[in-house]
Order: structure tokens, then C-alpha cells, then sequence
């Protein structure tokens, strides 16, 4: 669900949000009280209340809100710590807070948004058990370019591509044809994305791969545009997984010449999402062996990149019922309403439920130190 089908409701929302049915509230008086330290971005730390706080300034840190405010109505005792581009902060809270284990919601350290590994290696030095994902998970994932290659050795069907380092000339391979699309090799939430993205010439191809370079300061990565429905999955699990059911991006009434692409504009402009009615939703018409194929395929990619706790796949499939993984990611945006949360709960796993699992996944993940 985008921004603009969740503000439509938020009154909605944050009244009836926290009304746990009779099976949640006894849910939550069974399982013991956790202290639980929440890493956030410097800046994020969510109020205890949204009253008087207006939309847009409830946008940057919504997802922290919600995993707060949820844990604390779950019964858990919860400090959100903001972190930028210091440890001690983590390590004065480790020891004072004495946490059962930290909610890892930072996205990025000293502004670099590869660095969440470095992270959770120290949460894992301090012997400290955290939600999401492992070290090595979220290295492998948030590498764009190394991913693939992995998926590429496991035979995993990934669109063919090349990468542009910054200040190489820019080559195409004889391998690559038109049209490409063309992204950075780190960034995330579709930074550095739009229609120019899709390229068909050798000179809009160098055009945008410089863009890019100036833009994020990382190598680009080229490859094939695949056309077809876009559909995210959710995985849930460390060595025993669950997929959720796939969910489809409608691009609504975009013009037909658009790329029908998550760019920038397409997944947080809440005007142009209206004026297109651009949502998200259950994908509709896949028969029992797509879903059943979805579903492996998913499940294949998360082992494959060494992924714990929780992911989401971005997968494309053809007319012709060709799947492509796009890419995976890590530690996925688990805000309420957002697609995770929507195609849990499309299966009978609430919220707070959702959240409470991946609680207990950290905890039950067995990091190398466990095992000394």
C-alpha cells in the first residue's frame, strides 16, 4: 500500500490500529516481556504520540512509530536509539539498557547504506541477538551487481547485466542489447530512478550511467529491461522459510509510453499515486503452479544469499510466464500497511503478530559467537 492509501485512513488507523482482537491480546499476556533496543537514524526516533503531528512530518519515521508503539502494546518494554555515525551510543545502551535484543530498523551508518552490516557485525561482536538479517546477508544483498552474480552461479534466473564503475569509459557489451535499465549499484527505495532510466541507445546509455555516477557517487549497473507484471514477496524465516502471497504494483492509469517502473516519482509522489491511482494489491490470476513456483523461487534466492530473519523478493514475470528475480532485499520496509504487512495479514498474520515473529526469529537466530 503507498502513502496515499494509508493517509486516506490514518485517522482510521491509529484508532482502531491498536484494538487487538481477543486471540492478539492473548497473545501478547503468553509471551514474556522483552527489553527491546531500537536502532533508528538519527533524527527517526518516533514521539509516543501522534497527536498534532501533520502527515508530512510523520512520514520519515511512520515505520518506527509502528514497531514502537506496537511492541510497547505487545507488552514489551522498548528505547528507540537514533545512531548516525557513532558506535558508543549502541554500546552505552547495550550496557545500561541490558536489552534482550535489538530491533535493527538503521538502514545505513555515517550516511552510507552499505554500512548496516558493519552494524549488525558489532551486534554479533557484543553478542547482542537482533532482528532481520545477518551480516553476510545484508552484504551480499545490498550489492546489486554481487548478488547477481551469486544468483547467476545457482542458476537463478536474473536479467543479464554489466556494471560501470565511476570514471571508467562506458563499453557496452555486445552481450547486453536494448533496452537497458540503468541504476545504481547500493541505492535502495528507487534513489536515482525514473523514466530516463530505460534506455535504448549507446548515448542515452552513457547519458545516464553518468548521471548516476554524479548522483550517488556508486558504480552503476546496467542490464536487461524485462517487461511484464512487478510482483514482491515476502520470505519470513531463518533456516525454515514462509512466502506470503505475491503482490503486485498497479501502475493505474499511467500513459501508456511510460516504463511501467517503481521509479521515484511512481512510489512516494502521493499526487502523481492519485492522479494515476497507482496502489499495490494481491496479484490476481496466478494459478496454483505459479504461485507454487513464486514461492521456491523465492525461497531459493533467500538461501542463496545467506538471508535470515525477513526479506522481499522483487520479481518480474513476462506475458509468457518467465519469472525474473530483480532483487532481494533485506530487513524490507515492515511499516503498517506497507506490502509485507498487507500480504501477511492477507493470510490471518496481524501485525502485531508479524512483528512478534520476527522478535522471536532474532532471538532463535544461532549467530557464529552462539556456537563458541
Amino acid at each position: 500500500m503507498f502513502f496515499a492509501e494509508i493517509i486516506a485512513g490514518l485517522h482510521a488507523v491509529i484508532s482502531l490500529r491498536y484494538n487487538f482482537s481477543q486471540s492478539s491480546r492473548t497473545l501478547g499476556q503468553a509471551m514474556s516481556k522483552l527489553r527491546v533496543l531500537v536502532l533508528v537514524r538519527d533524527g527517526h526516533v518516533p514521539p509516543r504520540s501522534l497527536e498534532g503531528v501533520s502527515d508530512s512530518e510523520m512520514d520519515p519515521w511512520k515505520a518506527e512509530f509502528d514497531v514502537c508503539e506496537t511492541l510497547r502494546r505487545l507488552g514489551h518494554e522498548v528505547l528507540p536509539l537514533g545512531v548516525y555515525d557513532d558506535l558508543a551510543p549502541i554500546r552505552k545502551a547495550l550496557h545500561d539498557f541490558q536489552p534482550d535484543l535489538t530491533f535493527m530498523m538503521l538502514e545505513e551508518f555515517h550516511g552510507v547504506v552499505t554500512y548496516d552490516f558493519a552494524v549488525i557485525s558489532y551486534l554479533e561482536l557484543m553478542q547482542q541477538p537482533y532482528t532481520g538479517c545477518n551480516p553476510r546477508g545484508l552484504l551480499l544483498t545490498k550489492d546489486k551487481a554481487l548478488s547477481k552474480k551469486v544468483l547467476t552461479y545457482h542458476r537463478i534466473p536474473t536479467p543479464r547485466f554489466t556494471v560501470f564503475p565511476v570514471g571508467r569509459t562506458v563499453h557496452r557489451p555486445k552481450k547486453l542489447s536494448f533496452p537497458l535499465f540503468v541504476k545504481s549499484t547500493v541505492e535502495d527505495a528507487s534513489y536515482g530512478i525514473a523514466q530516463a532510466s530505460i534506455v535504448h541507445t549507446d548515448e542515452a546509455l552513457a547519458e545516464r550511467v553518468k548521471f548516476i555516477h554524479e548522483k550517488t557517487n556508486d558504480d552503476a549497473i546496467a542490464e536487461q529491461y524485462i517487461e511484464g507484471r512487478e510482483l514482491y514477496v515476502g520470505v519470513l524465516g531463518n533456516t525454515r522459510l514462509r512466502t506470503f502471497p505475491a503482490w503486485e504494483m498497479n501502475f493505474g492509469s499511467m500513459p501508456e509510453d511510460l516504463a511501467r517502473i517503481a521509479t521515484s516519482r511512481v512510489k512516494w509522489d502521493r499526487k502523481y499515486q492519485e492522479k494515476h491511482q497507482i496502489t499495490t494489491h494481491a496479484a490476481k490470476d496466478l494459478d496454483v503452479a505459479t504461485q507454487d513456483r513464486i514461492s521456491k523461487l523465492c525461497k531459493r534466492v533467500y538461501r542463496a544469499l545467506s538471508m535470515s530473519g525477513y526479506g522481499r523478493m522483487d520479481l518480474r514475470m513476462t506475458e509468457q510466464g518467465e519469472i525474473y528475480v530483480i532483487e532481494a532485499n533485506a530487513n524490507p520496509n515492515i511499516e503498517f500497511g506497507e506490502d509485507l504487512a498487507e500480504s501477511a495479514e492477507s493470510v490471518g498474520i496481524a501485525y502485531e503478530a508479524l512483528l512478534q515473529r520476527i522478535l522471536n526469529l532474532g532471538l532463535n537466530y544461532k549467530a557464529a559467537w552462539m556456537t563458541v
